[in-house]
C-alpha cells in the first residue's frame, strides 16, 4: 500500500513539474551537443525543433483535447514497455519513453549519457544501420537515414552492397579486358593487311 501511495505522489509531481516546464529534457540535448561537437535542439525529441512550450503546431498550445489525453498518458507512462503515442514529441522521443518509462528517464537527467545504454543498440528507426542509441551519442538525427556519421554510413553503406559492387567491378573487368581483345584483334588485322600490300609490291 505504501509503494502504490509512493508512486501516485511521484506521478503527480512528474505531472506538475512536466506542466511547468513543458515535458522536455534539455540536459539530455545539452549533453549531446558537448558530446558530440554538433549543434542539436528539441527537435532530436520532440515534435516541434523549438520544443513543445508554446502554440505552434507540435507545442501544448496547439494540442486538442485528445492530443493532450495522449500527452498525458505518455507522461504517467512510469515503466518501460508501455505504448506511448504523444503528439508532442517525435517517433525518437517516444520511443525513449517506451523503452526506458518515465521514471528511469527523470534519473537520467543527472546522467544523460547513460541513455544510450538504457536504450541498448537493436532499435534503429531510420533503418540507416546505425543504431539510436549510437546517433544519440553522435548528434545525428535518429529519424534521418541520410544524417549519420560519415564513416559508420560509408561502412555499412559498403558492407550492405558489398556484392553489387563486386558484380559491377567484375562486369567492368570484362568489358576492359574484352575491348583489349577486340584492340588487339585489330591490330593484327591491320598488320596481316600491311604484310599483304607489302608482299604483293
Amino acid at each position: 500500500m505504501y509503494k502504490k501511495t509512493y508512486l501516485f505522489i511521484l506521478s503527480l509531481l512528474v505531472i506538475g513539474q512536466f506542466n511547468l516546464k513543458g515535458y522536455s529534457f534539455p540536459q539530455l540535448e545539452e549533453f549531446v551537443a558537448k558530446h558530440s561537437g554538433k549543434p542539436v535542439n528539441c527537435a532530436m525529441c520532440h515534435a516541434n525543433d523549438a520544443g513543445p512550450t508554446g502554440n505552434d503546431l507540435g507545442q501544448l498550445g496547439h494540442m486538442t483535447v485528445a492530443q493532450m489525453a495522449k500527452v498525458n498518458i505518455a507522461r504517467l507512462a512510469m515503466q518501460p514497455g508501455q505504448n506511448v503515442d504523444s503528439p508532442i514529441l517525435n517517433r525518437f522521443g517516444n520511443h525513449i519513453v517506451e523503452t526506458v518509462g518515465m521514471q528511469k528517464l527523470i534519473t537520467l537527467i543527472a546522467q544523460p549519457q547513460d541513455l544510450a545504454t538504457a536504450l541498448g543498440n537493436k532499435s534503429d528507426l531510420d533503418g540507416d544501420g546505425i543504431p539510436d542509441s549510437e546517433e544519440y551519442l553522435d548528434g545525428t538525427d535518429p529519424l534521418n537515414r541520410f544524417n549519420g556519421d560519415p564513416l559508420k554510413l560509408f561502412k555499412i553503406n559498403l558492407s550492405r552492397n558489398l556484392i553489387v559492387i563486386c558484380i559491377i567491378s567484375g562486369a567492368l573487368g570484362l568489358l576492359v579486358f574484352g575491348l583489349a581483345q577486340v584492340i588487339q584483334g585489330f591490330k593484327i588485322i591491320e598488320d596481316l593487311e600491311a604484310k599483304e600490300v607489302k608482299d604483293k609490291t
